[in-house]
């Protein structure tokens, strides 16, 4: 048996393949758009992708599917309750597929979504306990999918909850405590509240550490698993459904596009979003008026997805060699409307400089000192739930990155507004769609909560 696992940091997600060496034949599980680096690991090792399984359909990214599907002819799986506008097989649970002497066998674990599905790999035919299972969003390292997602829609979280009981605590912790468990998420991503930073356990390890798996009642299941999750980014509805359409397969030739200075500032003019991927102090130095300022070297498709909106023209201001990752960062989660991007941004910016502005970045001090004044600023927390309950700025103002764009009437026009976040990566962006939006004194708190705190503890 071949078993590879992709990792991709950005996104917190795994993808997988798995081959049989001796027949050459091969399964990619739950792809990520961009499908280069499946296809070349196959052809290294003559490997014929015949399948492409997705576990559900996903909310937070693209699948690649229809991209393996168009280069390697391979057919499109799910569990037997999805319907798509494209040609699927619908697995059915206890299915086996047979790559020779390895074997994939479906097991429907619905809950996260109503058509999830995990899939039982066997690295020989007849081995009594299966090598793993690929549990996509149905159970993680320290957790299990969250049911309350919009990509189940006409579904309530409670109905989904309760599916999710029945997959996690009879179906998945009826496997033997030997297998492997190889989730498709892991820290960092919004599918769950508490995901682990490993890329794999165990069934027995669940069993003893996931919060989730151990023995309890239906009705305390669906209390632990709904409570405390944190905003959902507004995107994943819009990719929940595009997963499900038949959609342009993702072309990078034709997404990476320099773009002469007159084009980019005329499609500016036009109407044309600038997504500013630099690092947040370059940005604040010196950006176009009107740029969403969402550093690439972060969490940056997730983040891009909380704040831009579905087909909305973009174009791209990057650092200096990271044009192309930014452009399919961006596709990935289905912002593909990208125009091209700008080439050696801080040349064009000194010939134009009534279109450029700075902001302005607060340290601790500073805001320490204001929050003194006899008008002090409103203060806004964009961090999640979860992290203002471990302490928070007194009397902040507190909405969610992910719900910021539809909670923008909230934060008064008429007095200084500064954000903060953990570490001042969210607080940049917030403040910068404030800006978009036309508030005029907008700062953002360097090294966010975690500098204001150590500034408390030691005056």
């Amino acid at each position: 048996m071949l078993f590879t696992q992709y990792y991709l940091d950005c996104l917190s997600h795994a993808s997988y393949m798995v081959a049989d060496e001796t027949t050459g034949k091969a399964i990619v599980v739950d792809p990520r758009r961009d499908v280069t680096e499946y296809l070349a690991d196959a052809e290294e090792k003559g490997l014929t992708i015949e399948g492409v399984i997705n576990t559900h359909f996903h909310a937070d990214f693209i699948a690649g599917h229809l991209e393996l599907a168009e280069r390697t002819g391979a057919w499109i799986g799910y569990g037997s309750r999805a319907e798509a506008e494209y040609p699927i097989r619908k697995l059915a649970d206890g299915e086996r597929i047979v790559l020779g002497d390895v074997v994939l066998e479906i097991m429907e674990t619905p809950g996260h979504t109503p058509e999830s599905i995990s899939i039982l790999v066997y690295e020989h035919a007849d081995d009594p306990v299966p090598y793993g299972v690929l549990t996509g969003d149905a159970l993680f390292i320290g957790d299990v999918g969250r049911p309350d997602l919009l990509a189940s829609l006409g579904y309530t979280a409670e109905e989904l909850g309760r599916m999710l009981y029945d997959s996690v605590q009879h179906k998945l912790m009826g496997l033997h405590d030997d297998v492997r468990v190889f989730p498709a998420h892991g820290a960092g991503s919004a599918c769950g509240k508490n995901l682990s930073t490993e890329r794999w356990s165990t069934i027995g390890e669940q069993r003893r550490t996931n919060y989730a798996c151990r023995p309890m009642d239906e009705e305390t299941f669906v209390s632990l698993v709904t409570a405390g999750q944190p905003s959902a980014p507004s995107y994943f509805a819009y990719d929940a459904v595009l997963n499900r359409k038949q959609r342009e397969v993702l072309d990078i030739d034709t997404l990476v596009v320099a773009l002469s200075a007159d084009d980019f500032l005329a499609q500016r003019a036009a109407g044309a979003v600038v997504v500013d991927s630099r690092d947040p102090q370059e940005y604040a130095t010196g950006h176009l008026r009107g740029a969403l300022n969402i550093p690439v070297n972060g969490r940056f498709a997730e983040t891009a997805g909380s704040v831009l909106k579905p087909g909305t023209p973009l174009l791209v201001v990057a650092p200096e060699g990271q044009e192309e990752e930014t452009l399919v960062r961006l596709a990935r989660v289905g912002f593909d409307t990208a125009r091209g991007y700008l080439p050696e941004p801080e040349n064009v910016f000194v010939t134009i400089p009534d279109e450029m502005q700075s902001s302005s970045r607060l340290t601790a001090v500073a805001l320490t000192e204001r929050l003194r004044d006899a008008e002090p600023p409103v203060v806004l927390d964009v961090r999640n739930q979860g992290e203002r309950d471990q302490g928070a700025i007194p009397d902040s103002l507190h909405i969610p990155l992910a719900e910021l764009p539809k909670r923008l009437d909230e934060v008064p026009k008429d007095r200084p507004v500064v954000v903060y976040c953990a570490s001042g990566y969210r607080s940049s962006v917030a403040a910068s769609l404030l800006r978009a939006e036309g508030l005029t004194d907008v700062s953002d708190l360097l090294g966010g909560y975690t500098a204001f705190e150590a500034l408390q503890q030691t005056v």
